[in-house]
């Protein structure tokens, strides 16, 4: 039984469709962050790591796509659609556990930025009238309850296209600004770091940069979506390989237009118009949209397991609407109470990347190739699967040293 949420509709989508929800998915408030972690890494530093984890995170997609195509081929009448099944598959009960562990407070962690960037866009545009960040962040608790309450992703989808036009439009006047800023300073490259000589900055911009790259859990739900399944890989690093490109190109302008005085979150540089205000605004109103789709999953696996309780305790399996209105309500006010408590969004951005992201992206897929494919593979693959394992590993270990340190 598959206990995450159907983030896309049964009906099979075309190439085009596909496209647009491997966008959606994977470009996130992250991308903002960008122009930060390429001042911690240096310009040459930043584009290589974005490259790399582009790169390292469509080969894990792939090997996703590979894993349960293999449980297809053994098992043709079980169909295997998400990553908790995956899991289960591999590693049974615990698998499974653990997968929707992950999955669950990495979808809490992505909400979470949300909140705390909106929390301090917000402070910044309505600055002199006094209310504290954690204020903003608690203004949003009604209504994001509210939509949290809306059954379907479906009705939802209106938001969702609101949102990612704002997202759009706001990444087009970010990079406008950043070129004219950096016109009028007359900056040079050799004015900005190419690589940092600081090696514990490496970590953390790499952090950021596996952040960026959202929803590695949609993974087999896009391509079970897709009618051709065979042009998915194709169509996934063609989409990539733009993505990462404008990534690059969207942390360069802006690390090139504020140099060493540029913020965690980019859209804090811009000078104080109506133009750079409206950018804030919008991708503000943009992100209280999509906050409720990030919510989804959680709500689907907190829900499946209330009817576990009730079946247990030999209750009606069927929730009622008051249980799951609360249920839903709790997730919102519990989040919003520890956004009001994170620091500042860069920092939280990169140990939600080095840990839980790496986890998801990198860790659990690896393991879960040599598991199912073992000796079937040949040499270079064990070596690239354990490459990726141990890289896995070792920023998900550092994230958490560092974020210690840090407290």
């Amino acid at each position: 039984m598959d206990h995450e949420t159907p983030l896309l509709s049964s009906k099979r989508a075309s190439k085009l469709q596909t496209l647009g929800n491997i966008i959606v998915t994977v470009v996130g408030t992250g991308v903002l962050g960008l122009p930060f972690a390429f001042r911690i890494a240096g310009w040459v530093a930043g584009s290589l790591g974005v490259a790399i984890v582009g790169i390292s995170t469509y080969y894990c997609m792939l090997l996703l796509v590979w894993c349960r195509d293999k449980l297809a081929s053994e098992e043709p009448l079980v169909e295997s659609r998400s990553y908790g099944d995956l899991g289960y598959r591999c590693y049974g009960i615990l698998g499974r556990y653990l997968t929707e562990f992950i999955i669950v407070v990495a979808q809490c962690a992505g909400a979470i930025a949300y909140l705390v960037f909106i929390g301090q866009n917000l402070d910044s545009v309505f600055q002199k009238y006094g209310p504290s960040l954690a204020s903003y962040i608690f203004m949003l608790v009604p209504v994001e309850i509210g939509m949290s309450w809306i059954g379907s992703l479906s009705a939802l989808a209106p938001f969702s296209i609101f949102a990612d036009v704002c997202n759009v439009l706001a990444m087009g006047i970010v990079v406008k600004e950043d070129v004219q800023v950096a016109l009028e300073d007359g900056f040079s490259f050799r004015e900005r770091t190419a690589i940092t000589s600081n090696i514990g900055g490496l970590p953390f911009a790499a952090g950021m940069a596996v952040f960026c790259f959202e929803g590695f859990g949609m993974t087999l739900a896009l391509e079970n979506s897709m009618k051709d399944k065979a042009k998915f890989p194709k169509l996934l690093a063609q989409t990539f390989s733009g993505i990462t490109l404008v990534y690059i190109l969207f942390g360069l302008c802006g690390y090139m237009a504020f140099g060493e005085e540029t913020r965690d979150i980019v859209t804090l540089n811009l000078p104080r118009s109506w133009s750079s205000l409206s950018v804030q605004v919008g991708l503000c109103l943009g992100l209280m949209f999509t906050f409720p789709i990030m919510l989804h999953p959680i709500n689907e696996i907190v829900e499946g397991k209330l009817k576990i309780i009730r079946r247990n305790n030999n209750d009606s399996i069927r929730l009622g609407k008051i249980t799951v209105y609360i249920s839903r309500a709790i997730v919102v006010v519990v989040l919003a109470v520890i956004a009001s408590f994170v620091p500042e969004f860069g920092v939280f951005a990169s140990f939600v990347g080095s840990t839980l992201c790496a986890m998801l992206s990198f860790v659990l897929p690896a393991t879960f190739h040599l598991k199912l494919f073992g000796s079937s593979l040949c040499l270079w693959q064990k070596v690239l699967d354990y490459i990726v394992l141990i890289s896995g590993l070792f920023f998900a270990v550092y994230g958490t040293y560092n974020t210690i340190v840090g407290i």
